[in-house]
């Protein structure tokens, strides 16, 4: 704990106002062990702590910091960019933020205009530079509707890792989700994120994509989100992602 925390919250507090339910039920959590604040586990009540530097859990899963920036989630259709502004007049990610538009919005990384699905939109400059960064590798799944019957070497080939103009590529996981008569669907895993880099695997073994959605980013996925929907990451979500990020 640091030398702020002595000065802190009561961690029952911070529980209950994380929505973990109300102050005795925190207490119950703390008394049955189920609580750690930077990396230990807590049984004694009163602890006080620093809610915005600790790094606090419970049964395992982190709670993150009262939000002092937006954190959200958005379908983003096909043929909307992925830019808050457009000198071509076409559809951008700000036509659908509302009166949230005027929060100092802006994504984390990009989907391309064609593809839709999942997007991270957030004013947290330090969140959005650790989720964008290559070191951190946080998976992103997709699922690609491509042409042609694809067959089971072909996936095996993918799975194995392809070269590509700019490198290789090796999915953590390629995944038959459905063959039709002139179409296959495929589910992908990736952790990075280099331009087109899921069409240009496909149209490197012969199979172009017709559509393409992405369905998650690490454990976030989009679930029932409609397209053109937003919604804030859950708590849940929002610690996870911390977690990945190394925040």
């Amino acid at each position: 704990m640091n030398d702020q925390a002595s000065q802190g919250v009561r961690l029952q507090k911070v529980l209950a106002a994380a929505g973990l339910g109300s102050r005795r039920h925190c207490e119950q959590l703390i008394e049955d062990g189920l609580v750690e604040v930077n990396g230990r586990t807590v049984t004694e009540q009163g602890r006080r702590v620093d809610p915005v530097a600790d790094v606090i859990r419970v049964d395992g899963a982190r709670i993150p910091p009262p939000r002092r920036h937006l954190y959200l989630m958005f379908h983003k259709p096909r043929g909307v960019v992925s830019t808050m502004d457009d000198p071509q007049g076409r559809s951008t990610i700000a036509d659908f933020l509302g009166k949230r538009s005027k929060e100092g919005l802006f994504h984390v990384g990009r989907l391309d205009t064609p593809t839709e699905g999942l997007l991270l939109i957030t004013n947290d400059g330090d969140f959005a530079q650790r989720m964008a960064h290559p070191s951190h590798e946080i998976s992103k799944t997709y699922v690609a509707e491509v042409e042609g019957v694809i067959e089971n070497v072909t996936l095996r080939r993918l799975g194995r890792g392809i070269k590509l103009d700019d490198g290789p590529v090796r999915p953590e996981q390629v995944k038959l989700v459905q063959r039709g008569s002139t179409r296959s669907i495929v589910q992908v895993v990736l952790h990075e994120g280099r331009n087109r880099i899921v069409r240009r695997m496909f149209e490197a073994v012969g199979h172009p994509v017709r559509r393409l959605s992405r369905t998650a980013i690490g454990p976030v996925r989009l679930g029932q989100l409609k397209v053109g929907e937003l919604r804030e990451l859950s708590r849940d979500e929002l610690g996870a992602l911390m977690d990945l990020a190394g925040l």
